[in-house]
């Protein structure tokens, strides 16, 4: 439910409007029926607490959501490490919350039912945002809340991690790419973001051009896996209406795609592209071997693409 140490193996929070995601209708289906959810004040209460939990987590409140558990109350991460009573809960939180600031969680309830007048049983899934490297995947948790004078609160919190289904071992190595990067030729301004989508199996890459004169055109590169080809493949969709394959190789510090494609109007275009990391902060690009129609264009010059370091 807490998430405490998944910040590496969040899922994107983009795939609850999938269909076949963790947080879509299916889990919708598994909610207790409404004679024994809404209608019941006592499991109204627990779901409102649950809430509270994501508020406070989301702000990064420590003590608030220790205060959610029993005095002597555990938690056991989906590593197995487990921490008893508040005090303890608590300081793994700050520890949490100062280690990954800023970070979101969002909370599905999967099933939640009395078993006795004073304890309820709770089931459900947790996502954390933002999303970091490794695979994807998810948290089941499950709740076990007591009736304390009058109050519900959590006495046993368990965490189970669960992999999601993803190509994305296959491109892993393009993790780097992942933020927003900027860079400056002969006047012309050019701005990208690259994150991952789909279940990290592709990284989508958006970027503008900014012309010395202010005009700004926009497009779209995806970066994924080729199971045909065996190698990493890209589509490009520029301004223009045009669009270009690219089947990549892996070189030393970096990649090299042939592009194969047609413009807006219909000439077909070729080139290579290199893509050379410097270090985690910049890498140089450069396109050669150009042609549109079949007529041969000159190289570009080694462009140094820097990472923004002003990300929220």
């Amino acid at each position: 439910m807490t998430t405490l140490f998944t910040a590496t193996r969040a899922a994107l929070l983009a795939a609850l409007l999938l269909p076949m995601t963790v947080f879509g209708a299916e889990g919708d289906a598994k909610e207790a029926p409404v004679a024994q959810t809404d209608q019941n004040e006592d499991l109204s209460a627990i779901r409102e607490q649950s809430k509270a939990f994501v508020t406070a987590f989301n702000a990064g409140d420590a003590a608030a959501v220790a205060a959610m558990w029993t005095e002597h109350g555990q938690y056991v991460d989906d590593s197995g490490r487990s921490y008893i009573g508040r005090k303890a809960i608590e300081a793994a939180y700050a520890d949490h919350f100062k280690q990954h600031p800023g970070m979101k969680i969002d909370l599905k309830i999967d099933s939640l039912h009395l078993l006795s007048d004073e304890a309820a049983l709770e089931e459900g899934r947790t996502l954390v945002t933002p999303v970091s490297d490794g695979d994807p995947g998810f948290n089941a948790y499950s709740a076990i809340h007591v009736k304390i004078d009058g109050k519900w609160q959590m006495a046993s919190v368990r965490d189970r991690w669960v992999a999601m289904p993803s190509a994305h071992r296959n491109i892993a190595d393009l993790e780097w790419l992942i933020g927003k990067w900027s860079a400056e030729e002969f006047g012309v301004q050019i701005d990208s973001e690259c994150r991952w989508i789909a279940n990290k199996s592709f990284v989508e890459r958006s970027y503008t051009t900014t012309s010395p004169g202010g005009a700004k055109a926009s497009g779209v590169q995806l970066i994924g896996w080729n199971p045909i080809q065996g190698r990493i493949q890209s589509w490009n969709f520029s301004p223009d209406g045009g669009h270009a394959v690219g089947l990549w190789t892996p070189i030393k510090n970096g990649f090299v795609a042939e592009m194969r494609g047609v413009t807006g109007g219909g000439l077909p275009t070729e080139s290579v592209n290199t893509l050379t990391k410097l270090d985690d902060n910049a890498y140089v690009w450069q396109s050669t071997g150009r042609s549109i129609g079949g007529t041969p264009l000159p190289d570009t010059g080694e462009v140094v693409i820097k990472r923004q370091t002003s990300q929220p």
